[in-house]
């Protein structure tokens, strides 16, 4: 079905205004009572760890590791699962693994789950979702959340949008529909479940919390909405601004208080209400600690066509030493080791004299035949920049991984990361964090932007706002 192109202004006069009152405060005292429940996000990739501060991301999933983070100070916790790289396959085994390993590290402790995905909708729902039921027990009401402001994608009457302009444009005709793994065909979210759940759930099943009854009732009176809802429901949350899904949050939360159990698979802005969070001011350099390393080091990995337009943006405004990495040469086994060794070699020299250093992907993206052969062109691709970054013996003095997969295998794999902080943002939607002392470069700012943040010249404002911290000036 085709969606209508409607003006965002023109929206917003027609909507009731929001939410006068401020909902998060609810949240904040909700989540700091004796026995509240613990918020887990699991995070099919880095870039989930974009609205929020102060909370740690743990990249390893033991009992002894969850169990510490259930018994903090924190409201909640980041897992990093990177399951948007893996097969279905692999991703539900994960998923049951990490529940299993969540109610033994509980011990009874109650904690509520937040499977963060994609806020174009891409990744492997329902099968995450499924997982994670089956071993957690049914669930009351599942909520499906797309909705994310700093994006530009916002849910108006159960349909979601990539707002561009002032035109709201459905997100099935734009490009992350035509993912080669994760591609939809639906911009309306109950017929998008209807198709992703293969007919399970139809799309006369989906509930979708009417705009107008938050803004006018508030939370109190979506929590009596949301706790009428038949058991085993999926509820949409519509939302075009921050108060808009800090309603839902504190509706879902007064839910939960009442007995509800409710899974949510969500984008970023709800995982960060549920935690008591909303949008802060961006860090500067001072909030980085210097490192004793030299140069800046970009690794480029993503292939949507925003990154391939703000790489274009960030060569010309700033003098980058580019490299790239052929992905056809890559796959090639006889290539691929010396276009690898090249481009070490290059990427020290280039720090080592304090430069800027881009590595990219070539920006032709190669396809295979089916989504296996994809995941693993994906995988191939991964493993040639991990294995760059973990050879490197120049520190640089901050390291941006451009792109989600991308960022998730350099801080495990290359990096080393088992435990780190989320310091803050850089720009809207682009997080920093704090390494942990087990990492190869502890000091170092590492710069998570997802691929599809930002305008054309985000990436090129990043680099001038982290050129503070460079022993040469750009």
């Amino acid at each position: 079905m085709n969606e209508p192109h409607l003006s965002l202004s023109a929206m917003l006069d027609r909507l009731p205004p929001a939410w006068a009152g401020d909902s998060l405060p609810d949240i904040v005292r909700a989540n700091a009572q004796p026995g509240a429940p613990k918020v887990v996000v699991l995070d099919d990739d880095p870039t989930g760890t974009q609205t929020v501060r102060d909370i740690p991301v743990l990249t390893t999933w033991g009992v002894p590791e969850l169990a510490e983070e259930l018994a903090s100070a924190h409201p909640g916790f980041y897992l990093l699962t990177n399951s948007r790289s893996l097969s279905r396959v692999d991703t539900v085994a994960l998923h049951r693994q990490i529940a299993t390993h969540l109610l033994a590290a509980a011990a009874g402790r109650p904690f509520t789950v937040v499977s963060r995905g994609d806020s174009t909708l891409r990744g492997h729902y329902p099968a995450e979702t499924d997982a994670l039921a089956g071993v957690l027990g049914p669930m009351d009401l599942t909520v499906i959340a797309p909705f994310f402001e700093a994006g530009r994608r916002l849910t108006l009457d159960a349909i979601h949008y990539l707002a561009d302009g002032d035109m709201l444009i459905p997100v099935a005709e734009t490009p992350f529909a035509r993912d080669p793994v994760f591609g939809y065909s639906h911009s309306s979210l109950p017929e998008w479940i209807e198709e992703k759940t293969g007919g399970a759930v139809t799309s006369s099943q989906v509930h979708s919390l009417p705009l107008a009854r938050m803004r006018e009732g508030g939370p109190a009176s979506a929590a009596e909405w949301l706790r009428r809802l038949p058991e085993g429901a999926v509820c949409v949350a519509n939302a075009v601004c921050t108060a808009d899904i800090e309603v839902f949050a504190a509706a879902a939360v007064a839910a939960e208080q009442s007995g509800r159990r409710i899974l949510y698979r969500t984008a970023a802005a709800l995982a960060a209400a549920r935690l008591g969070q909303r949008p802060q001011a961006l860090l500067g350099p001072d909030a980085f600690l210097r490192s004793s390393g030299r140069g800046g080091l970009i690794v480029a990995g993503s292939f949507v066509p925003k990154t391939t337009v703000q790489l274009a943006r960030l060569r010309e405004v700033h003098a980058v030493q580019s490299i790239e990495l052929p992905v056809e040469a890559l796959l090639d086994s006889g290539r691929r080791p010396q276009v690898v060794h090249q481009a070490l070699a290059d990427v020290e020299a280039g720090l080592a004299a304090g430069r800027v250093v881009l590595l990219a992907t070539s920006r032709c993206l190669v396809t295979g035949a089916n989504e296996a052969a994809n995941l693993e062109i994906g995988r191939q691709v991964s493993e040639a920049l991990v294995e760059v970054t973990r050879r490197l013996s120049q520190a640089p003095c901050y390291l941006i991984a451009k792109g989600g997969i991308t960022s998730s295998d350099l801080a495990t794999l290359g990096l080393g990361v088992r435990r780190a902080m989320v310091a803050g943002q850089l720009l809207p939607g682009v997080p920093v964090w704090r390494l942990g002392s087990e990492t190869r470069f502890p000091s170092m700012p590492y710069v998570v932007f997802p691929g599809n943040v930002g305008d054309d010249q985000a990436l090129a404002d990043a680099v001038t706002r982290l050129s503070p911290l460079l022993t040469t000036t750009l």
